[in-house]
């Protein structure tokens, strides 16, 4: 009789040429003793990409089950993501990133074991390297060295879940409106955190990369603020503003620290105006 697939590993890319091909090694050498599927989607890169997956597949005998879709039209990220993850089989799902990479060969066996061993978990995560686009280390993505629990209030205010990090239980249904978002992993992890405890693991088993065409990397600290204050809007309405004054709370101390920050000769004129008029909606001097 055949194993039924364990984990799903969820892997989105565009135009990710310089990166995919170690993406895509760094799950082929995963060590389980469980039934692993890799499902990859292409946003219809206008690169190299899809070339490079092909090779790296084709070239290479492996026990994980690769199913590559290379899109004839670009999606968008949220679609092409939401699709990728409703082909997901398996009873747990890990999300990998084109540009990113795992650095363990026992990271999903490690998390697995965790999550088989405590039911009242829906997701567990754990530590990651934050690397540039030469592969100089930058620093770690939490900093954190004990293992710990978080909750849904944790997650309202910050989204301290590296994407390669994350194992969850294949429970979650989505909503049209979840389409609607600009980052999907953020609401995601919450939606998670509804149905368990989320769990930290100290040890370091991927790597989150740096570079100009990422969606955060690029933004300067002013710039990620602003950005962490819409996304978190956009969050409270999505979630029908039950988390309303948790997500009012995160988004005041951004402000603050807007205000606090607001150099107009160091930032682009038009993020002033930007920072400017939020501020004045929610009336922070």
């Amino acid at each position: 009789m055949a194993k039924s697939t364990k984990v799903s590993v969820c892997m989105i890319t565009y135009n990710h040429e310089l990166f995919i091909e170690q993406a895509i090694k760094s799950v082929l050498m995963q060590k389980t003793n469980f039934k692993v599927e890799l499902i990859i989607a292409n946003d219809c890169s206008t690169d190299d990409t899809n070339n490079i997956i092909k090779s790296v597949i084709n070239e290479n005998s492996f026990s994980v089950e690769v199913n590559y879709i290379n899109r004839d039209v670009n999606f968008g990220m949220m679609p092409n993501f939401i699709d990728a993850l409703k082909r997901c089989k398996g009873k747990y799902i890990a999300l990998l990133d084109g540009d990113d990479y795992w650095t363990d060969p026992l990271k999903l066996q490690k998390q697995v074991d965790f999550m088989e061993a405590n039911q009242e978990y829906s997701m567990c995560f754990h530590e990651a390297e934050v690397i540039d686009e030469n592969n100089n280390f930058l620093h770690y993505f939490n900093k954190i060295k004990l293992e710990k629990t978080y909750s849904l209030s944790d997650l309202t205010q910050r989204n301290f879940v590296s994407t390669a990090s994350c194992l969850f239980k294949n429970e979650i249904v989505l909503h049209n409106s979840f389409a609607k978002l600009s980052v999907g992993d953020w609401a995601l992890h919450i939606l998670n955190a509804e149905k368990g405890k989320i769990f930290y693991m100290p040890i370091s088993m991927s790597v989150y990369r740096v570079h100009d065409g990422g969606i955060w990397s690029k933004l300067n600290y002013n710039e990620m603020i602003l950005k962490g204050v819409e996304v978190m809007k956009d969050l409270d309405s999505f979630f029908e503003y039950r988390y309303h004054e948790d997500f009012q709370r995160g988004i005041n101390d951004r402000l603050l620290r807007l205000r606090k920050n607001k150099k107009p000769k160091t930032i682009k004129k038009k993020i002033v105006l930007r920072i400017r008029n939020i501020l004045s909606k929610y009336k922070i001097n």
